[in-house]
């Protein structure tokens, strides 16, 4: 299997594609890396170096991989953060590329906003970008819920809203909708849900919630789901896979009161997870 993954990218820590590049890896996956930008660590430090890249910049490396012959056996192209709508637009025209070489690749986009905590932390003009270009292009997208709710404009509070709202975007365009993280009313407050529509169904994983910060997660759980889905053809399948790596990377993470999530260091999570969830229609 092979993906192009073009995201943001940091040389401390791990998000972006220094989260997302590693666990595909791990799991046999020959992944194609651009950087959208090149930063010393993630922005949460509050002090950054490094620069954004050009939009034209994106399109020639992947004019580039593209000249190597390589896109008839690329499978997927997931996406992240973008810098600017203009990188967003590159990206497309990625996809197009890769889809006119091999019409069944995925386009797995992850609709970095923002959170709840954070609020809308992207640029202006990239929301608009995402909700009106990305989301009808995409065949799998992976909000969490702020992101669910801000693309909609609709309320998740409850699993039935929740769940019309994944349907909304669904008729949009993107056949296979992940919640990365859900808080709904029935939601004991010790637990998270992640919820996944697909053909009609939604479907439900509860886990701990741990007492943890941290980012990257997001950006991993993506990878995770679109490399378990592309294998499968299962959201059911790949939600449950995903979810559990991700619990206990996050677990490992937590005991060992790291600041950054142990990407290398808890790896065999995402071949053989310590522990698995229940995955139900709801």
């Amino acid at each position: 299997m092979n993906v192009l993954s073009i995201q943001s990218h940091v040389a401390y820590g791990h998000v972006g594609n220094a989260s997302a590049v590693f666990p595909m890896q791990r799991l046999g996956v020959e992944v194609w890396p651009v950087h959208t930008v090149q930063f010393s660590n993630h922005t949460g430090y509050g002090a950054w170096r490094g620069p954004i890249f050009e939009a034209d910049m994106i399109r020639d490396v992947v004019r580039g991989i593209g000249e190597r012959g390589v896109f008839p056996s690329c499978d997927a192209v997931l996406s992240g953060y973008m810098g600017s709508a203009a990188i967003g637009e590159a990206i497309l025209e990625a996809v197009a590329s890769v889809r006119a070489a091999n019409p069944q690749a995925l386009y797995c986009c992850d609709p970095v906003i923002g959170d709840v905590a954070e609020g809308v932390y992207v640029r202006p003009g990239i929301e608009a970008f995402l909700r009106e270009r990305a989301v009808p292009a995409a065949d799998i997208l992976t909000p969490n819920q702020f992101e669910l709710d801000r693309l909609t404009g609709l309320p998740s509070r409850t699993l039935p809203e929740a769940a019309a709202a994944i349907a909304a975007l669904q008729a949009r365009g993107p056949r296979v909708v992940l919640v990365t993280s859900a808080l709904c009313a029935d939601t004991p407050s010790d637990r998270i849900d992640l919820l996944a529509g697909a053909e009609g169904r939604v479907f439900r994983v509860r886990t701990p919630r741990l007492a943890i910060a941290v980012n990257g997660a997001g950006d991993c759980i993506a990878a995770l789901f679109l490399v378990h889905y592309a294998r499968t053809g299962s959201a059911a399948t790949a939600l449950g896979a995903a979810a559990a790596s991700v619990y206990g990377l996050l677990k490992r993470t937590a005991a060992a009161g790291s600041r950054e999530i142990l990407t290398v260091a808890a790896q065999a999570e995402y071949v053989t997870p310590s522990e698995t969830f229940a995955v139900e229609a709801v």
